[in-house]
């Protein structure tokens, strides 16, 4: 969920910015997503849609040197900084350039499947799971997490209306599409690929932020700081943040953190 951008005012953009500052908001649900699928040592793990590799390297420390983990992405800079902050500790993480919906593995390759917020993203999202399933074994797990819808989210509603008021008439689209896909979806989805036992629940963090007088720019800037520069420069972008600012003054502690909640959908199925 990043527009490239690149670096501005010595804070990273792009896939390093979102690496960065995507942490504190990533980093718990994670956690839920690998205890939906009760990781065992030894098993075998892909992080489709892995992005930067939050799952993949958590998945890494949990399944031992005996196991084996793969992360696929469609965005070769986003594998590029997987493979940069790839720690070297774990068992080698393999990450790999690549569609969803044509993943270079072999059929029943996989133990568990995992997604972490990247499912509203793909094109063809019933070519993707028919292309997760090829790659489960029979009986093996999945799970998925997608955002709960934006209007429940104070932080993400902060960041809408400020795209919405500082990007230009195609931002609102691209912003929305991280919001775009239900557990119905995904569900249903599933079941018509081959899959059983479906399941979703919400999950609901207060997550503590950074002081958003530099966190609410810098991670505005690594999502859509390109399209907000596009309409109106940096200004714009600037502008941007102190709007996000505004709406969440009233959760600021005195130090300028802000704990707020967030709420994704745990989507769950068997082979």
């Amino acid at each position: 969920m990043t527009d490239g951008s690149g670096a501005r005012n010595g804070a990273p953009d792009g896939p390093e910015g979102y690496e960065t500052y995507s942490t504190p908001i990533m980093a718990p649900f994670v956690g839920e997503l690998l205890d939906a699928v009760d990781l065992c040592p030894g098993d075998t793990v892909l992080d489709l849609a892995c992005g930067t590799g939050f799952a993949a390297r958590a998945a890494a420390a949990l399944v031992g040197p005996t196991g084996r983990v793969r992360g696929a992405d469609h965005d070769a800079e986003m594998i590029r900084v997987a493979r940069e902050r790839h720690p070297r500790l774990y068992p080698d993480i393999e990450f790999t350039v690549a569609p969803a919906d044509h993943l270079p593995y072999d059929t029943a390759a996989f133990d568990v499947v995992v997604c972490q917020q990247g499912a509203q993203f793909f094109p063809d999202l019933d070519a993707v799971l028919a292309e997760v399933a090829r790659v489960t074994r029979p009986e093996g797990r999945f799970a998925a997490t997608v955002w709960a819808p934006v209007d429940r989210q104070p932080y993400f509603l902060a960041q809408q209306r400020a795209v919405h008021e500082y990007g230009g008439p195609d931002a609102l689209r691209y912003f929305a599409r991280a919001f775009a896909v239900t557990a119905e979806q995904l569900t249903t989805g599933l079941r018509t690929a081959g899959y059983g036992g479906t399941a979703h629940r919400e999950i609901t963090f207060g997550i503590a932020l950074p002081p958003l007088d530099a966190y609410a720019r810098a991670h505005l800037s690594t999502l859509w700081g390109g399209l907000i520069r596009q309409a109106g420069g940096e200004d714009a972008l600037d502008q941007a943040a102190a709007l996000v600012r505004e709406q969440l003054a009233g959760h600021l502690a005195d130090d300028g953190t802000a704990t707020l909640p967030f709420t994704a959908i745990l989507v769950t199925a068997t082979r």
